[in-house]
């Protein structure tokens, strides 16, 4: 499950249905513009959704799944350190009257569906992650053992496989480019292990980022969705697959009407790799970036009106070789303008390997175009790797520790690098606005690098140089790299 979302659940559902009726309206010549109304062959006046057919169609290429996998305390865990209010991956499911979550018998359900009549289920990666034994179970109550053939991680995606003996019913993907925010859509899965559930909604939104990855490209829903539907597919009136239900907001662990599902597009191109090869091909460049917005622009002289500012270059990378460092804002990608770090991956992420890519660069104020030649995305990545008194300048508000071996180890820090471990942060002050926290690791100030406290308190007091403005600190947060813009004298952003 991933670690941004633990406390909470996500899961898609969108809903099918029909159009409300509207009504005609006459204006004079005198008077305002009426309200823009839906063309008259889209309204059904006095007529409710019946969704009875399209779920009979459907129905019987849904799958339940079941999988049992070894019960630690860590694979148990449903909740995290982030508070009920933050989104969390869907996660598997416990029988309804455990309420959700896994099983202390190392049992979870999720969902899936069928897309050939060969048996091709797809469903999510976090439904069938460590299982030792996938079972499925058809819509005729047949129960068939399953061989995962590939899983994906950082879209959520799996592929599965299982032999009836004998053609399969399954249901074809849609386009999910094609979906517009206010069409119904139907979503069908095993919500608390009752299998078949159908539920509806409207898409309320396309090309969400939840945070749950890179790639992030969620279609949100509003049809109610709960645990156990984690897989479903998110389907169309004419029967066709748009989404897989993977996610839900949710302070109490139910619906409360936020789902979101993958797009059946990504879901087609990452399932064909997976059927195909068991693992998934994306490009890579080496670089871990982050928005630019408010005091980090600031702090960095930089303008902000977009791109993707890197927070750090791996060495031996592409990027690290084509002269990429830390504080460039990547803001095209052949030509392609970049808007923030989710569309900096996905276009890298689309570059075959051993292609070179043509990225515009802003380097020092100064733009200029970088030619990067594109790898393969390995699998431990990193994408886009005596204390002191208190520190550092004006009215900052940091207390810092030197970065002693034990340190390191802990918080992650690669050998060679150098830094200064903040110990406090005095609440109110700048570098508490600027959420700055205990353990992070101060490794360069306005694009110095420092090695100690000392060198950070020298660093930030001659950056600050009297003057009232903002400080790009580069720290280290549990081995991650981030630029953080530290405002002095009033608030500022990471």
């Amino acid at each position: 499950m991933n670690t941004v979302f633990r406390r909470t659940t996500l899961v898609a559902a969108l809903l099918a249905g029909t159009a409300l009726g509207g009504f005609t309206a006459v204006r004079a010549a005198d008077q305002p513009p009426p309200p823009v109304n839906p063309p008259a062959a889209t309204l059904a006046p006095h007529a409710l959704p019946d969704f009875s057919a399209l779920v009979t169609q459907v129905k019987p290429a849904v799958v339940s799944i079941t999988t049992l996998f070894r019960a630690t305390p860590a694979s148990m865990e449903m909740d995290g350190p982030d508070g009920d209010q933050m989104p969390s991956p869907f996660g598997r499911m416990l029988p309804p009257e455990h309420g959700g979550g896994r099983h202390p018998n190392g049992e979870a359900r999720g969902s899936g569906f069928i897309i050939d009549a060969n048996g091709t289920i797809v469903t999510n990666n976090h439904v069938v992650k460590d299982a030792t034994k996938v079972t499925v179970t058809l819509d005729d109550g047949t129960e068939l053992v399953a061989k995962v053939v590939g899983r994906d991680e950082r879209t959520d995606i799996a592929v599965l496989k299982v032999s009836a003996g004998h053609p399969l019913p399954y249901i074809e993907l849609g386009q999910s480019r094609d979906v517009k925010p206010g069409e119904w859509v139907v979503a069908m899965g095993n919500p608390f292990g009752l299998g078949g559930t159908v539920t509806a909604g409207i898409v309320s939104a396309l090309g969400r980022n939840i945070g749950s990855g890179p790639y992030d490209q969620f279609i949100q829903v509003d049809a109610p969705i709960n645990k156990g539907n984690s897989g479903g597919p998110l389907f169309t009136q004419d029967g066709k697959v748009i989404g897989m239900n993977t996610a839900i907001f949710s302070p109490t662990g139910g619906s409360v009407g936020i789902g979101f599902a993958i797009p059946s597009d990504l879901i087609r191109t990452i399932a064909a790799q997976l059927e195909k090869s068991g693992e998934v091909v994306r490009g890579y460049i080496g670089v871990e970036a982050q928005p630019l917005t408010g005091a980090t622009a600031k702090a960095l002289n930089l303008p902000e009106n977009g791109g993707a500012l890197l927070a750090g270059v791996k060495a031996g990378s592409p990027a690290a070789a084509a002269g990429l460092e830390p504080g460039d804002v990547i803001q095209s990608v052949n030509g392609q303008k970049i808007a923030d770090p989710r569309e900096l991956a996905l276009n890298i992420a689309n570059v075959p390997p051993g292609q070179d890519v043509r990225l515009s660069v802003l380097h020092d104020g100064t733009a200029h175009d970088v030619t990067v030649k594109v790898v393969q995305l390995p699998d431990d990545r990193q994408v886009s790797n005596e204390p002191s008194g208190p520190a550092a300048g004006p009215r900052i508000g940091l207390a810092l520790a030197p970065l002693s071996p034990e340190l390191r180890d802990r918080l992650a820090v690669p050998d060679g690098m150098g830094g200064a471990v903040i110990r406090s942060v005095e609440p109110g002050s700048p570098a508490d606005n600027a959420g700055l926290a205990p353990g992070d690791v101060i490794v360069s100030v306005d694009r110095q690098l420092v090695g100690s406290p000392a060198e950070a308190v020298r660093a930030i007091r001659g950056a600050a140089g009297g003057r009232n403005h903002s400080l790009a600190l580069r720290i280290l947060r549990h081995g991650s790299p981030a630029f953080v813009g530290v405002t002095l004298g009033g608030s500022a952003d990471g």
